[in-house]
């Protein structure tokens, strides 16, 4: 059985100005955007649609504004809306109570799809395109989540070997946070970032993307002390489970019109 570091979750301070790790995650994942989008211009098939540096780092303005905004609003919205009723000065402190990835989610949906038009890029190609780049993004997100002591998860078994004292806790529970990071996080990059090395089906990639973390997401919801639970035809689920179904069916459609409007050439790809 482990105990929670409990770091302190100011990385550094410049005066009165405060560093969080959490806004340095943030940091991080923009820069691996960056890092990776760029590496996958040298893909054959993603250099034949256009693709350039600059498209990468406007993007990358619009994506920061969509995760920024929709994360938080998501936050609010989905998980804590009569408290920020009562507090609404809290709704600007990202770093207390956190972001939400579906509002996140939605949010990138939302950016890029201004950006395609602005740029003229098929709204598709974009979805493809960043898909592989959020992954790892989010895993960061669940690492500072972590060292926040946020979303403590549910109640484990003291014989786990990985089964953690959180911080105001008296019994251990499963770490979620460090699941959703390497599951709804890594594991899905290494998954999606395969499937994007070859040509596939305009939205394949996008679609593959939102049926992953739906699937993983919901699982590793099961490990995670929900932020509230609803009952759906008897049976009990997280509300982060009610948020990821829909991105399961989602997904899926859209990945067999993918694959049932695509060129023959494309569809053996």
């Amino acid at each position: 059985m482990l105990i929670h570091p409990n770091p302190d979750p100011v990385a550094f301070a410049l005066g009165p100005l405060k560093i969080h790790w959490y806004g340095l995650m943030y940091l991080v994942a923009f820069t691996q955007f960056i890092l990776l989008g760029r590496y996958r211009l040298r893909l054959p098939h993603v250099a034949a649609k256009g693709w350039t540096r600059e498209h990468i780092d406007d993007m990358l303005f619009y994506g920061v504004l969509g995760v920024v905004l929709g994360g938080r609003l998501g936050e609010v919205l989905f998980y804590g809306l009569p408290y920020y009723l009562e507090h609404p000065l809290e709704i600007l402190m990202v770093w207390k109570g956190g972001m939400s990835f579906h509002g996140g989610f939605l949010g990138v949906l939302i950016a890029m799809a201004l950006w395609a038009r602005r740029a003229n890029m098929h709204l598709a190609d974009v979805y493809d395109f960043i898909a592989p780049l959020v992954p790892l993004g989010y895993a960061a997100g669940r690492i500072g989540n972590f060292i926040n002591h946020e979303l403590p998860g549910r109640l484990a078994s003291p014989d786990l070997p990985w089964a953690m004292i959180w911080p105001g806790q008296a019994l251990p529970v499963h770490p979620s946070p460090i699941y959703q990071a390497l599951v709804d996080g890594v594991l899905v990059f290494f998954i999606l970032w395969w499937f994007a090395s070859k040509a596939r089906p305009r939205l394949a990639v996008g679609s593959l993307y939102v049926i992953l973390y739906g699937c993983t997401r919901f699982l590793t919801e099961y490990f995670r002390t929900p932020d509230y639970e609803v009952n759906v035809l008897g049976i009990t689920i997280s509300a982060g489970q009610m948020l990821s179904f829909p991105m399961i069916i989602a997904g899926s459609v859209l990945m067999l019109l993918a694959y049932r409007n695509a060129p023959p050439t494309s569809k053996s790809a």
